[in-house]
């Protein structure tokens, strides 16, 4: 009965996991793409899908399309994305060097990381709150007695409080990785 509720917060955590993936922790992550999208021939196309990413150093993405001609509008369209760094284009293919972070860089991002978590944990209260409404109901439907209830919504809240649990190691475990220089 509640295990639609549970598949809900877990796809809240997973959610909450790969917006993580996106935020670089001084290494180079080829994830930080993931919502780079390229015009290839009037449609907006993950930059995964028109080129090869490759990692030759800790700190350096290439990437290789696989058309020449692809080149500037990858190079566009990392630009205009948000992941804060300058492509090199050098006429094969487009580099991508990540700089070491800064302190307060490092900081920024920490936050930006908790103000995620929090907002899993919104999302996952949410849930919680929309099972014990669902609770009610069946109760007012005579689908459930009293006692039924309370069973329940312990076990929504047991839950809830495993998420909450969940994406508080996870953003404690992504904020060390950020502030490790």
């Amino acid at each position: 009965m509640l295990k639609q509720f549970e598949e809900k917060m877990e796809k809240s955590y997973d959610s909450m996991m790969s917006d993580f993936l996106t935020i670089r922790a001084g290494r180079a992550n080829p994830h930080v793409l993931d919502n780079v999208k390229v015009d290839y021939y009037g449609v907006a196309t993950p930059v995964q899908q028109v080129g090869n990413i490759s990692i030759p150093e800790a700190r350096m993405i290439v990437i290789q399309p696989w058309e020449s001609n692809l080149l500037k509008e990858i190079e566009k369209a990392i630009l205009t994305s948000d992941i804060g760094i300058t492509p090199t284009n050098d006429g094969t293919a487009i580099r991508l060097n990540f700089p070491e972070l800064t302190e307060e860089r490092r900081k920024d991002l920490a936050k930006d990381v908790k103000k995620r978590g929090e907002a899993a944990k919104v999302a996952v209260r949410n849930i919680r709150r929309d099972a014990n409404d669902f609770l009610k109901k069946q109760n007012k439907a005579g689908e459930l007695n009293d006692d039924q209830q309370k069973d329940y919504e312990d076990d929504v809240q047991k839950m809830t409080d495993k998420f909450v649990k969940k994406i508080d190691a996870s953003v404690e475990a992504k904020s060390k990785e950020i502030m490790t220089v």
